[in-house]
């Protein structure tokens, strides 16, 4: 994402502004610790060339939080929402920031639509959103404690609802429930500019990063940036998912046994499984990796250094399947 803000600032000076008016959700997942981002837009590549389409509103910090700068996005308040979070501000003092130092000032701060979550320093999850006033109708956001959904130029307090609704209902993983989401708004005019078109928007993105990852190599990045008049991004988004999921093996996990013995355990455990070679990961509840070990197919001996609680055991397999158990550490 670092990429993208800097190829956008080559096209776009930092005083011309994107009407980046879109639905969007950023979300965290506490027991894995992943950090997603999804969202579509009435605009697309071919509106704004070399944009990628909605998804130039998204920037992820993999294992720390996501941010979404939307509503005539603009590159330079994106950059300086990514560098506060570096810095370590909560999402509420990063809006208040954006708010303060506007690259366009008063009538920029005015204009702006904002969603941010991460996880602060125990690894608790923390969502904040701002509207401005001058969005264009209807606007608003909805957060929750692992989430942050916003949009504007939207056809109705409906489309935020929707999506929250299926977010929270949906089961799977956190990239199921942010394409959940968005199907939540997958009706003609969700973003009222494409009521004509017959479609919820233009284009659409579902990212989702593992607190391992890169920012350049994200373990979901899925973009459909236009399509020809007519066609449903978000239907369209829908079939690249689930063809990633089956590529990557995980519409096949249920077919990978998995053993660990004891648990809880203390000094050391046992995993035998059925898969070739792989390896094996332990988290802390909050996401951050606590130990990384080999595997191969059978029984391997495991023999972490851990303080006593909760901790998160997945098995990844090439491709990127996955399984992930609970382990207690006494």
């Amino acid at each position: 994402m670092k990429q993208l803000l800097l190829i956008a600032f080559g096209m776009w000076s930092a005083s011309l502004t994107i009407a980046q008016d879109t639905f969007s959700i950023v979300a965290v997942d506490t027991l894995t610790g992943e950090v997603g981002s999804a969202g579509a837009s009435c605009l697309d590549n071919n509106s704004f060339p070399g944009s990628g389409g909605a998804i130039i509103i998204s920037d992820i910090l993999p294992g720390k939080g996501a941010i979404h700068t939307q509503s005539y996005w603009v590159a330079g308040n994106q950059a300086n929402a990514r560098l506060k979070m570096e810095e370590g501000l909560s999402p509420v003092e990063i809006i208040t920031w954006l708010r303060q130092n506007d690259v366009e000032g008063i009538l920029g701060q005015l204009k702006r639509q904002y969603g941010i979550i991460d996880f602060d320093a125990q690894g608790h999850p923390r969502s904040a959103a701002h509207t401005g006033t001058s969005c264009f109708n209807y606007k608003g956001h909805k957060t929750g404690l692992t989430y942050s959904i916003q949009g504007n130029i939207l056809l109705g307090q409906q489309i935020l609802d929707s999506m929250e609704a299926r977010f929270l209902n949906a089961n799977g993983t956190l990239a199921d429930r942010l394409m959940a989401a968005l199907q939540g708004a997958n009706v003609p005019g969700a973003d009222t500019r494409c009521l004509n078109n017959g479609t919820s928007s233009l284009s659409a993105f579902l990212r989702v990063a593992k607190p391992e990852d890169a920012d350049d190599n994200l373990f979901l990045d899925l973009n459909v940036p236009s399509l020809p008049a007519g066609q449903e991004p978000i239907d369209s988004l829908q079939t690249l998912y689930n063809q990633w999921k089956a590529s990557s093996g995980t519409a096949q996990l249920h077919q990978i046994q998995i053993s660990l013995q004891p648990n809880p355990a203390s000094d050391q455990f046992s995993i035998n499984w059925n898969g070739n070679e792989g390896d094996l990961f332990i988290y802390s509840t909050s996401g951050k990796l606590m130990f990384r070990q080999g595997l191969k197919a059978g029984e391997n001996r495991v023999q972490p250094t851990l303080t006593p609680g909760f901790y998160l055991i997945e098995v990844r397999t090439e491709g990127h399947a996955s399984k992930v158990m609970k382990l207690v550490w006494h």
